[in-house]
């Protein structure tokens, strides 16, 4: 079974879409993140690939994020909530990047996501007029080719692949994990705490299906490991201990009976 979005019939329009730099003086709208548990999320997901080394110098990975694009001469931004462009031109200053307009300063994003909350569905929207819809945004303007919608809430992970120009829906594995070719690990869901906040987050799992640890984990683990080598060490003192007072009775014991401990074979 596959799920698809279906556009409701209507006249077709041409649809334009270019690819051109903002004014240097263009004041991007802020928009406020809409609650504080989005940037943690966002940021555990990118916290791992940089543990992993998998973060290169011309890869982008952003959060709330305004990626651009000019439809039948009108400026379309959208801020998803996390974002992958696998290869980008270098800026050129060191200036930290307000925007990013795909073709222009490198490839079409490869993997958007977003993050349900408490708006009017706007993530699922195919609203074709201006300003067009998220939905319809990735999947025919920027035709981005893995689009996932994650409701922290109730911890619903929706992966959709773009198929011969629309979103399929993509089932999950026997583990409720998709496989993202893009960093060769899978991407699941997971309940628990980090930074204060408990909940469902999205994790990564190596292709053997090893959750991969957080810095944060990773420091815990470790402590766990020394503790655990510390008390066996001093179980193996104690037995040692337990042994040597042990033959110190045994050979005390034959001396008394006349017989050198020394002398037995």
């Amino acid at each position: 079974m596959v799920a698809t979005q279906d556009y409701p019939k209507q006249k077709t329009v041409a649809m334009t879409v270019t690819w051109e730099k903002l004014p240097d003086d263009f004041q991007l709208e802020e928009k406020p993140v809409e609650n504080t548990g989005q940037p943690l999320i966002a940021g555990a997901l990118r916290e791992i690939l940089e543990l992993r080394g998998l973060i290169g110098p011309l890869i982008l990975i952003a959060s709330n994020f305004g990626i651009c694009a000019t439809v039948n001469g009108e400026l379309v931004i959208k801020a998803p909530d996390w974002v992958y462009v696998p290869s980008v031109l270098p800026v050129e200053s060191r200036r930290d990047r307000k925007s990013y307009t795909p073709n222009l300063e490198g490839e079409i994003p490869s993997i958007v996501m977003e993050f349900l909350s408490e708006t009017d569905g706007e993530e699922y929207s195919i609203r074709r007029t201006f300003p067009p819809g998220k939905w319809f945004f990735y999947e025919q303007i920027l035709q981005v080719p893995t689009y996932i919608i994650f409701d922290p809430e109730s911890g619903l992970l929706e992966v959709y692949r773009l198929q011969n120009g629309n979103y399929e829906l993509e089932f999950p594995d026997e583990e409720g994990r998709h496989w993202i070719a893009d960093f060769g690990l899978y991407l699941g869901t997971w309940r628990g705490e980090k930074e204060q906040r408990t909940g469902y987050w999205l994790r990564w799992w190596d292709e053997a299906g090893n959750l991969l640890l957080w810095g944060v984990e990773q420091i815990t683990a470790e402590r766990q490991r020394v503790e655990l080598e510390r008390e066996r060490a001093e179980l193996e003192r104690e037995r040692a201990d337990r042994e040597r007072e042990r033959a110190d009775r045994l050979a005390e014991y034959l001396r008394d009976r006349g017989i050198n401990p020394d002398e037995i074979v």
